[in-house]
């Protein structure tokens, strides 16, 4: 079971990989956003570490003349050791991105980041040379998200919208999926409107056909904003809507830190396993 999920849903183990499942992608049309797979590193010298593999990305990407971004999570980073450590080699990777006409995502965690993430992405974005090379995520799941979408875009901070892979608490989220999807309508109209580039991120059918809808009515032009998948979902879908000139974008995960990740994500919700587990076998 672990050897086909590793084989359907990450690139391997090693950055030439990820470089190699990118380029196959690429030629397919799409574009990719890579991460290493990892979170909440204990000490310094592993967030270096996986600072110094994103930087070989950055490197790589430039130099195969690949149509990829690099995706990251601040805990990936140190952000659980020393912020102050977290903060300085993410701004070196943006500025690594910056030089090389690149791009960094930086990944959304459970909602107890969320407010430190959002405050990294602001302050790294308001440096010199950073914008338009700095972006974020948002969960619609969060009853938050409407107010960090509008301080995100009133900076004309790139997103990611998706609904969310944490359990979180009622307080906090919604718990119905009526809910998450009717707020992940409502932000998709407002990042649509907004003049700045985002990420649609979703295989759900509804939310994809809700998309097209309101950019259609809207006027909207397919190079204005992207669909952004998962690698190894839905990969019919990612083809039809680039054969009927949508963006896509791939995420395309890989490293040696897969097998743990995976458990985290399906231990902490259920659903995610039947997700994974629907998709697999497709």
């Amino acid at each position: 079971m672990g050897q086909k999920l590793s084989r359907r849903f990450v690139a391997g183990m090693e950055v030439e990989d990820v470089l190699q499942v990118t380029k196959q992608v690429n030629e397919l049309g799409l574009s990719v956003s890579m991460d290493n797979l990892g979170e909440n590193v204990t000490n310094d010298e592993e967030a270096r570490q996986s600072a110094k593999l994103y930087h070989e990305l950055l490197e790589q990407i430039a130099a195969r003349k690949l149509e990829a971004n690099v995706s990251m999570k601040l805990t990936h980073m140190g952000l659980d050791v020393d912020e102050k450590l977290a903060r300085d080699i993410t701004s070196e990777l943006v500025e690594h991105a910056a030089r090389t006409g690149n791009f960094v995502r930086v990944d959304m965690e459970g909602s107890p980041y969320t407010q430190r993430t959002l405050d990294f992405v602001h302050e790294l974005h308001s440096r010199n040379g950073h914008q338009g090379h700095v972006g974020a995520v948002i969960q619609s799941y969060l009853k938050r998200s409407e107010s960090d979408v509008q301080k995100l875009i009133g900076e004309r901070i790139r997103i990611r919208l998706c609904k969310g892979a944490y359990q979180e608490p009622p307080e906090i989220a919604f718990q119905k999926k009526s809910e998450v999807d009717a707020n992940y309508v409502k932000l998709m109209k407002i990042l649509l409107k907004s003049g700045v580039y985002h990420g649609i991120a979703t295989h759900d059918p509804k939310m994809i056909e809700a998309t097209l809808e309101f950019a259609t009515a809207e006027k909207v032009p397919p190079d204005a904003f992207e669909f952004q998948m998962l690698y190894g979902i839905r990969r019919d879908l990612q083809q039809q809507l680039r054969k009927q000139g949508w963006g896509m974008r791939v995420y395309i995960p890989f490293g040696t830190e897969w097998y743990p990740y995976f458990m985290r994500r399906l231990a902490e919700r259920p659903a995610n396993a039947l997700f994974v587990l629907k998709n697999l076998f497709q």
